[in-house]
Parts: structure tokens; sequence; C-alpha cells
């Protein structure tokens, strides 16, 4: 692709077919493309035209069952986009339905992040939570809030602060002077959709009061348990910029959290499409009330959650989910790897996202899709790749290619 006295080589991206241009030098090295973020290896000469083309996993063969499984999608974090989903093939059933009609409602408000409105509904119909690590500013507080009035579902949003003590979120015993007895006050954690924001300025005692409830939904105060209503999602979000006064989540904690996402900044047009919506001084209450459709209900959420369960997942895609989850164990950049709960979520995830393309089975690209989203804060790097600056995608994504994908 590029002539033979030019000290430049120019390829096509193996994802997005943008057009890039390297010094001649950088021939067999790692490059990034700028648009989409495909990590891939610099042609030389040669093999130039070869590797612009190269998929980068090999077609899954046609399933045993009636309708075929889609193309093969990139290793990333969720990069196919919504209209994509709806584009798949697949049956018309009750969750593709209602899947389409959720993001058509939200689409009237929130503006792109594709990835965080695809992520967080993939979450609240596999029983899960989210992890968001994101600039401030971005939305996250109604995207959250436009989510619980498209699904008819309470919406609580606690500010996490360094003097923030356990029971002001889960609430505690107060006495009734006119009783003379002392009675339980729920805290805002007794919601259905929670956005805990800035979860990482908060110590590790409050952190720890979140561990039950989030595995287990219920508080206990006292001795006795007080059962959360379900649906129950917790998107939580922590600023990667600011380190000062922050507290690392416990490894036990992030473990309980389904997906971490990490948003950029909104594209050209959707920024622009932002501005004109956003700019006009509307009481943001009024509009969510007139504006949005009521379109589900929590109980219709519980029964769709449960249908998905029934989506059918091959053993030769469990032995797929299993080879990805145990690899990362023994990969030498990884000081440890992701636990038993990260091949539950991939299972649990791929059926969702399934379920949303009208499928009643999963195929290899399900899994590939979340794989990083679920697994990049379930790993550790070694001491030697964080000083050599290796990044945690990077290797999860060359880690995945190397596992032979099945053909079902």
């Amino acid at each position: 692709m590029s002539s033979p006295t030019s000290d430049t080589i120019e390829f096509a991206c193996s994802a997005c077919q943008k057009s890039l241009r390297v010094p001649r030098s950088a021939a067999g090295k790692k490059a990034k493309c700028p648009d989409c973020g495909s990590v891939q290896v610099i042609p030389d000469d040669n093999s130039a035209n070869g590797a612009a083309e190269e998929p980068k996993f090999p077609a899954p063969a046609a399933s045993h069952v009636s309708a075929s499984p889609p193309p093969p999608t990139q290793v990333g974090a969720f990069r196919s986009t919504i209209e994509g989903h709806h584009a798949e093939e697949g049956s018309d059933t009750r969750t593709r339905q209602l899947f389409k009609k959720i993001t058509q409602e939200i689409s009237k408000i929130y503006v792109g992040q594709d990835e965080l409105v695809l992520g967080t509904l993939t979450a609240l119909f596999s029983s899960g939570h989210v992890l968001i690590e994101s600039a401030p500013g971005l939305g996250k507080t109604l995207f959250v809030r436009t989510l619980g009035r498209v699904l008819g579902c309470q919406f609580g949003r606690v500010q996490f602060t360094a003097d923030l003590m356990p029971s002001d979120i889960t609430g505690a015993p107060i006495f009734d002077m006119k009783t003379n007895e002392f009675r339980f006050r729920p805290g805002p954690i007794f919601t259905q959709l929670l956005l805990a924001d800035e979860i990482n300025r908060s110590p590790a005692k409050t952190h720890a009061a979140l561990l039950e409830i989030m595995q287990e939904f219920r508080v206990t105060i006292d001795g006795t348990s007080h059962k959360i209503e379900r649906p129950f999602l917790v998107l939580a979000t922590q600023n990667p910029i600011e380190s000062e006064g922050t507290y690392n989540l416990p490894e036990a904690q992030l473990d309980r959290f389904m997906f971490k996402l990490n948003l950029n900044y909104p594209a050209l047009e959707e920024e622009a499409e932002i501005l004109r919506m956003h700019s006009r001084q509307v009481d943001i209450n009024r509009r969510l009330e007139e504006e949005l459709e009521v379109v589900t209900s929590p109980q219709e959420i519980l029964e769709i959650t449960q249908l998905n369960s029934n989506v059918i997942v091959d053993d030769k895609l469990i032995d797929y989910i299993n080879k990805i989850v145990r690899l990362t164990r023994e990969w030498p950049q990884f000081h440890m790897g992701a636990s038993t709960r990260a091949g539950i979520t991939l299972m649990q995830g791929a059926r969702t996202l399934a379920a949303f393309s009208g499928r009643n089975y999963a195929v290899p690209d399900d899994v590939v899709q979340i794989a990083i989203p679920t697994l990049r804060h379930r790993v550790i790097l070694s001491a030697e790749a964080e000083v050599e600056g290796h990044d945690v995608d990077d290797l999860l994504t060359e880690l995945i290619r190397t596992v032979e994908v099945p053909r079902l």
C-alpha cells in the first residue's frame, strides 16, 4: 500500500477500515486506531494489503438452531451500537421489542454513549451492577434518571464523601418519641436504581456496607434483615483523573460489579446534538415527565430476566468462556487473574445480549463483546507490567485472540 520510495506505511484498520499512515520504522510494532481504538500489528510493505482485511476472529459456523448467527464482533467494550443490535437477525421476541422501546425512549433525552446504555441494560436484565469510570460532566446522573423514568423504577443518588458512614446509606434505628420505641428508618439504598457517585471517595467501611446489599439484595440492621425491592441496580462512578482523597475499592467489592465501563467524550455530532437539546433552560424534571413514556414495569423486568435464563449456551461456548477466564490466571503480565464469578458473568451477559438480538441461543460474538468490560476490573497487573506501562484492555484483547473460537 506504500510506495517503495516512501518513508511511510499506509494501511487500513482491520476493524473500521480507516486509512492509517505510520513511519516505515514502526513496521511490526503495535498501533492503536484513533477512531475505533482497535490495537493491531503494523504490517510491512509486503503484507500491508492482506493484513488490512484479515478479520480478528474466524466467522462462527452456522448454529444448530434455525437462525444464523451474526458476523464476528470486534474485541472491545460494547463496540456494537444500539442501532446495530436492532438490525441483527433474530425473531421479534418480547425481550427484543422491550429493548427497542427502552433505547428509543432513552434517546429522546440522552444522546450517544451507546456503551453505557447497552452495558447498563445488559447488567439490569442479568441482575448485575455496573462500575463506571469517566470524567465528570458526561451526563451519568441524567442517564440514570432517564432510565428510572422509562422503566417505571425508583431512582436514588448518593454522593460518596470521606465522612460518609455506612448507616448514612443503609439507614439506622431511630427512637420514636410518640411510641417510646426504636423503629428502622430506611436509607437511600432502599431504591431500585442507585447512582453511587464517586464511590471511591468514601472509606473502606462504607464500601463494605454495600457488599451484602449488592450480592444478597438485603440490609441487616441489629440482627434484622430488610429486603431490597427488585430489580435493584447499582451504578457506581469514579473519577479517573483525581486520586487525592480517594480510597481504592477492595477486590471483594470490585468482583461484585458485573461490568466496568470506561466512558469517553461524545463524538462531534453527538456533542452538537447535546448542546442543541440541553441548552434551553427547560426544567429537566418537566421534560422527563412530559417527553418520556413509561414502557415497562419492575414486574415485567423480573419476568424478562427470568425468561433470558432459557437462552441456550452450547457446551462448546461454555468451554470457550472457561478457557478465557482460566487463561487470565496464567497470563505472564497478570499478578492475579479473574475469579469464577467472571465466567458466570460472561454466561449471563451473553444470554442477555442474545435475547436483546431476538435469538434463543448465544454465539461467541456475545461473549467477545462483553469480555473486556467483564474482566478489566477483575485482573491485576504484575509489577513489571505496570512499570512497562502495559494497558489492561490491550493485554486482554491479546489474550482473547489466542483462544480458538468454537464453531457451533
